[in-house]
C-alpha cells in the first residue's frame, strides 16, 4: 500500500524533513501547518521540492475549531478556510484534515455541525479539495470516530469524508470493529500511531508519547484490518508526536518509521490470512498485498560476544576472562583477535579499536542467509567487511546503538564455521562449576533511540518484548526493556544510557553457570578484587524478605525470584564500558534480577566516584578503571566466608514450601 508520514513525525526544517522522508522510501507526506509556517520556502517551492523527491502531498493539516458555531464565528471560519484552500492550491494538496472542535464557541448540535461541514465541503469543492473530518479524542462534543462518521453521513456531501486516527480511537478504548460500518469510499484518510500504555491526560499522552507501530501497546494490525474491510485503498500514514523523535536525527527516524510500516503490513497480512474477512456485497473486496519480505529467522543462541580493546593489549580483559575460568583457545589467522572459551560461551578480544567495549554479537541462526535477507528487507543492510579469501563468510548488520550483529552456524556439518578462522592454541582444563553459555547481553542505547532499538530487535530478529521497567539509580531513573526468543535461548536487555548528568554507557555480558555457588567461592578466594562489592544493607533487607541461606551474604551473591523459580547472580568490576554478570537460573525463572539492579548501579557509581566528572560525554575507554590497590581495598569489604552448597539452597526452598 501507499506509505505516507506527517512532517511533524521527524525533526528538522521542512526541507530537511522532506529529504529524510524521501530517502526512507515514503510515497507521500502530510504537511503539518506549523512546518510550513516557519519555512522560508514558499508553497510553490515546497510543492516543487516534494515533487523532485518523488513525494506526493497527501494531506494538509490541521484545520481546527470550525463546526457547530454561531453565525458570526462561522463567517470568520469560512474566511479562514478560503485562505487555506488558496494556499493548498499553491501547495498542490487536495485533502484537508479538519479536527473536531475544542472551541468553547462550539455547541452540542450534530445537525448544525453537519450543516456547517457541508457548507465547508461545498466551498472546498470549488477548489478541487476534499475535507477529512476527524474526531479528536479530547474533542469538546465529538470525540468518538463513529460520532464523527454520523455527522459526515448526515452532511451528505461527496467532498466530505472521515479521517480515522488509530491514536484517537484506541486511546479512548473504543472498539475498532465499528469501522467496518463505514463505506471505504467515505474513509478519506488513515493516520497511524502507536503508544505505550500510560495513565495520564489523553491530550498530553497524544502530544508527547506517540510512537511508531510496533513500539507501543496498541493492536494496530487489528485496526488496519478493520479499515481494509471497508474497502479503503488509501495510504497508510504515520502521524506521531514524540519529544524524542523531534530531537533525533531525521534520517534514522524516517527509516525507523518505514521499518514500522513494513512490519505492520506484514502483521496485518498475517492477521487477515488467519481470520479471513466475511465477504460483504456492500463493500469492495478488502485485501492487502502480502509484503515481499522474508519471514523472521529466530536465532537459536549466542555464538559469541566480541569485545574491542585499545591498541594490541588484551592483557586486562584476558586476565579477567582467565580469572572467570575462560581459556584462550585460538588466535585469528589474519587479525589481532583472540578466541576465549568456556563451555559454549565464547568471547572474542579484538585489539583493533577503542574500548574495552562490546563491539559485536554473534547469533546462532538456523539460516544465516535468511537472517540477512530478513534484515535487508527491514532496511538494515549488511555492513561492508574486509575478509581474507579463506575466511568464513560472516555477514553483519548494525543494531541501532552501533553494535554489529553477526549471523552464524557454529560447528554445523553443512555450514562453514567461523571458528575455522582461528589457529588453535592448547587449551587448559575447564574450571569445575564454571560457565556454560551466554545467558543474556545488555546494551545501552542512545537516549532518543530506545524505541527504535525495541522495534529493530522485534522485527528483524523476531524477539518478544517484555514490559519496560524504570530502575532507580542514584542519579535518576534507568529505563530498561528485556527482549527474548520464546524459548529464552537469546535474551537481550536494552537500557537508556543517560541518567541525570552522568553519561555512563555501561554494557554487560551475563554468563550462565551450572554451579554459581562454587564459582563465587572460587572467585572470592582467589580474585576478590574482581568482584563488585555489595552493601551489607542489601543482605539485611534480603533476609527480611526471603528465607535464604546466610552464606549468600558471605559469598557476595544476589538473589531474586519469580513465580517460576529463583535467580542467583553476581557482578564483576567494570573494564572500560564492560562488566560481566554471572547468573544461575533455578527452576524456570524468567527475569533478569531487575530488583537488584539499583544495588548494582549504586555500587558501580561508588567505584567510579568522581572519575566521570569532566569527561562525562567523551566516551573515554578509561572511565571505569581504578587501580589494583583500589579494587582490592574495596573488594575486601565482601569477605569470603563459610561455604554454601547447591543442595543447601534446595533444602531452603523445601523448608519454604
Amino acid at each position: 500500500m501507499r506509505k505516507s508520514i506527517a512532517t511533524v513525525s521527524v525533526s528538522g526544517t521542512l526541507a530537511e524533513k522532506l529529504t529524510a522522508i524521501s530517502a526512507a522510501g515514503f510515497d507521500g507526506v502530510e504537511i503539518f501547518e506549523n512546518d510550513l509556517l516557519v519555512s522560508p520556502l514558499s508553497p510553490e517551492e515546497v510543492r516543487a521540492r516534494a515533487g523532485d523527491l518523488g513525494l506526493g502531498i497527501d494531506l494538509y493539516q490541521p484545520f481546527r475549531d470550525f463546526e457547530a458555531v454561531p453565525g458570526d464565528v462561522l463567517a470568520r471560519n469560512l474566511r479562514r478556510a478560503e485562505r487555506k484552500f488558496e494556499l493548498m492550491e499553491r501547495l498542490g494538496a487536495t485533502l484537508l484534515l479538519v479536527c473536531s472542535s475544542v472551541s468553547p464557541d462550539a455547541v452540542d448540535d450534530d445537525e448544525l455541525a453537519a450543516e456547517q461541514l457541508r457548507l465547508l465541503a461545498e466551498r472546498a469543492a470549488e477548489h478541487g479539495i476534499r475535507i477529512a473530518y476527524e474526531a479528536l479524542a479530547w474533542g469538546r462534543h465529538v470525540n468518538e470516530y463513529l460520532h464523527a462518521w454520523r455527522i459526515v453521513r448526515m452532511a451528505g456531501h461527496p467532498n466530505l469524508g472521515t479521517c480515522l486516527d488509530s491514536f484517537h480511537i484506541l486511546s479512548r478504548g473504543s472498539d475498532p470493529i465499528g469501522i467496518e460500518a463505514i463505506p471505504g469510499d467515505r474513509v478519506f484518510f488513515l493516520q497511524l500511531a502507536d503508544a505505550p500504555l500510560l495513565a495520564m491526560d489523553v491530550l498530553q499522552w497524544s502530544r508527547h508519547y506517540r510512537c511508531f507501530p510496533g513500539q507501543g501497546t496498541f493492536d494496530l494490525a487489528g485496526l488496519v484490518s478493520h479499515v481494509l474491510d471497508t474497502g479503503y485503498a488509501g495510504p497508510l500514514s504515520l502521524e506521531v508526536f514524540n519529544d524524542g523523535f523531534r530531537q533525533a536525527e531525521a534520517g534514522r527516524t524516517a527509516l525507523d518509521a518505514m521499518r514500522s510500516l513494513i512490519a505492520l503490513e506484514e502483521a496485518t497480512a498475517q492477521r487477515r490470512a488467519a481470520t479471513p474477512p466475511i465477504a460483504s456485497p456492500s463493500t469492495a473486496s478488502p485485501s492487502i498485498p502480502r509484503p515481499v519480505i522474508p519471514p523472521p529467522v529466530i536465532p537459536s543462541g549466542f555464538a559469541f560476544a566480541e569485545l574491542s580493546v585499545p591498541g594490541d593489549d588484551t592483557s586486562e580483559l584476558g586476565g579477567l576472562l582467565a580469572a572467570l575460568g575462560f581459556v584462550c583457545t585460538g588466535t585469528h589467522a589474519h587479525k589481532p583477535v583472540e578466541l576465549w572459551e568456556q563451555g559454549e560461551a565464547r568471547i572474542l578480544l579484538n585489539a583493533t579499536g577503542d574500548g574495552p567495549a562490546l563491539a559485536a554479537i554473534g547469533l546462532e541462526s538456523p539460516d544465516p542467509a535468511g537472517s540477512v535477507r530478513r534484515a535487508e528487507s527491514l532496511l538494515s543492510p549488511v555492513l561492508p567487511r574486509h575478509r581474507a579469501p579463506r575466511d568464513a563468510r560472516l555477514d553483519a548488520i548494525a543494531a541501532p546503538d552501533g553494535t554489529e550483529l553477526f549471523f552464524c552456524r557454529t560447528e554445523h556439518p553443512d555450514h562453514s564455521s567461523w571458528t575455522d578462522d582461528f589457529e588453535p592454541r592448547a587449551a587448559g582444563e575447564p574450571v569445575a562449576g564454571g560457565i556454560t553459555h551466554i545467558d543474556h547481553v545488555a546494551l545501552t542505547q542512545p537516549r532518543h533511540h530506545f524505541d527504535e532499538a525495541a522495534l529493530f530487535y522485534r522485527t528483524v530478529l523476531g524477539l518478544r518484548p517484555q514490559e519496560s521497567l524504570e530502575v532507580p539509580d542514584p542519579y535518576g531513573l534507568l529505563r530498561s526493556k528485556a527482549m527474548s526468543t520464546g524459548d529464552g535461548a537469546v535474551r537481550m536487555v536494552l537500557n537508556i544510557n543517560q541518567v541525570g548528568a552522568q553519561h555512563i554507557p555501561w554494557q554487560h555480558i551475563a554468563l550462565a553457570c551450572d554451579d554459581i555457588v562454587a564459582t563465587a567461592r572460587r572467585l572470592g578466594a582467589v580474585h576478590p578484587e574482581l568482584l563488585l562489592a555489595v552493601p551489607t544493607n542489601y543482605y539485611d533487607d534480603l533476609a527480611a524478605r526471603y528465607d535464604v541461606p546466610p552464606e549468600l551474604r558471605e559469598l557476595g551473591l544476589l538473589y531474586d525470584r519469580d513465580e517460576h523459580g529463583e535467580f542467583l547472580h553476581l557482578y564483576t568490576i567494570t573494564a572500560g564500558r564492560v562488566f560481566f554478570e554471572l547468573v544461575q537460573r533455578v527452576g524456570g525463572y524468567q527475569g533478569y534480577g531487575a530488583a537488584n539492579a539499583p544495588v548494582r548501579l549504586a555500587a558501580q557509581h561508588a567505584r567510579v566516584g568522581h572519575a566521570w566528572e569532566g569527561d562525562a560525554s567523551q566516551g573515554h575507554a578509561s572511565r571505569g578503571h581504578t587501580s589494583q590497590g583500589q579494587r582490592s581495598s574495596r573488594m575486601n569489604a565482601t569477605p569470603v566466608g563459610p561455604t554454601v552448597e547447591p543442595h543447601d539452597l534446595a533444602a531452603t526452598r523445601s523448608r519454604r514450601r
